[in-house]
């Protein structure tokens, strides 16, 4: 590989670990990212499993911890606020569905950021509109930079990714939809939580949610609904709150208080639910790296487990075949696949079991919860969970801490 510039699509958490491992390496990573800097926002992230001994393989584990979020466990409520069934944090080896270390998805997006500097060049508020590859590298237009010259282009831009488009066709032919749309953002206010993550279902597909964040005076709130697909334009957000402030009304417990911060919110967010499923993770010149690839939706609670692991294994084949790209990518796709695969298995009840329909779906769905931590429901969850470190990494040369 003579060209070693590698440009990455997608400056969140694939992106930022791959292009730290990539520096690791020897390469020179380009992160391009459609945002105006680091993108704010965003929820608890999980740090389990094999996605933790790769942080902690960057030497970033202690910091991460120092970030992480001080929670209780989760607890589903009623429309009163009656808690109904609860699980703690210690729940499963504290590797339950609220982890032992979880910490705030831009919290851990910007400490893998300056864990990249100073050897990644960053170009923010600009994307991928064109990809050429010829026999000795790609030519990657960017929107607002022009084209510019690369030995390889990884796409790590999540679920609508725009390198994915480009290099294996359009988003209906990768992307299964769960018939689940989910927005997040931040009440400027302390909810009065007392350190748990507060789950609300109301018939109808409704799910609000709560949950503290790490500064004093904020919580983390969630709003989701099961549908059919719907036609919105993704970047109209005053449409989008429009819509679940339709969905929500009257649905009790907290949500008139969310819904009048959601109004307000700086990172609100919304999005469909959605799995990628491809037969392959490259073609040519250009990889696919974590959501891009093969997202599992946050129902698994893996997608950041996968970009981790992703971005070490990928960064790691790379420097193992010296370059050589088509051995790297099948090596690649050879150690990952078994590990997405069974992250791509949602837990009991998939998008139905975390938003039921009706009152009594509602009901059963607590019941069972309630019964979580007694057979043989609880040997069903520990194999769930168990899937976080279900790879037996490689310890690739550059993985010893500088």
């Amino acid at each position: 590989m003579e060209n070693t510039d590698i440009l990455i699509s997608g400056g969140g958490i694939a992106g930022n670990a791959l292009a730290h491992w990539l520096c690791r390496a020897g390469f020179t990573p380009t992160v391009v990212e459609r945002a105006p800097g680091p993108r704010p926002g965003g929820q608890t992230v999980d740090l389990r499993g094999a996605g933790r001994t790769v942080v902690e393989r960057m030497g970033l584990l202690n910091r991460a911890k120092a970030l992480s979020v001080d929670q209780r466990g989760i607890a589903m409520v009623d429309a009163r606020g009656r808690v109904a069934a609860r699980m703690p944090v210690d729940a499963f080896g504290g590797e339950g569905i609220v982890s032992e270390v979880e910490i705030l998805r831009d919290d851990l997006a910007n400490l893998l950021h300056e864990a990249a500097l100073p050897g990644t060049r960053y170009l923010f508020d600009d994307t991928v509109t064109g990809l050429a590859e010829d026999a000795d590298g790609v030519t990657a237009v960017l929107e607002k930079a022009g084209p510019r010259r690369f030995g390889l282009v990884v796409g790590a831009d999540g679920l609508h990714s725009a390198v994915r488009a480009l290099a294996f066709g359009p988003e209906e032919e990768c992307v299964r939809p769960l018939g689940l749309y989910t927005s997040w953002f931040t009440v400027a206010e302390d909810m009065g939580l007392d350190g748990w993550f507060l789950m609300h279902n109301a018939p109808g597909g409704l799910v609000a949610s709560a949950r503290p964040g790490r500064l004093a005076g904020e919580t983390k709130a969630g709003l989701s609904f099961r549908s059919e697909p719907l036609a919105l334009d993704r970047r109209d957000t005053a449409a989008q709150r429009d819509l679940l402030a339709r969905r929500f009304a009257g649905a009790g417990w907290e949500v008139p208080r969310l819904l009048r911060a959601m109004r307000e919110a700086p990172d609100f967010s919304f999005d469909s639910v959605g799995q990628v499923h491809l037969d392959r993770w490259s073609r040519g010149r250009t990889v696919l790296l974590g959501d891009a690839g093969y997202c599992p939706t946050p129902l698994t609670g893996l997608g950041t487990s996968l970009a981790l692991v992703g971005a070490y294994v990928l960064a790691g084949e790379l420097s193992a075949a010296g370059g050589d790209h088509r051995a790297a990518f099948a090596a690649y796709d050879r150690l990952m696949r078994p590990y997405v695969a069974q992250a791509q298995q949602l837990p009991p009840g998939g998008a139905s079991g975390y938003a039921p329909s009706g009152a009594l779906a509602i009901r059963l769905r607590n019941a069972s919860m309630r019964a979580m931590n007694r057979r043989p429901l609880r040997n069903l969850l520990a194999a769930q969970f168990a899937k976080a470190r279900d790879i037996d990494l490689p310890d690739y040369a550059l993985a010893a801490v500088p």
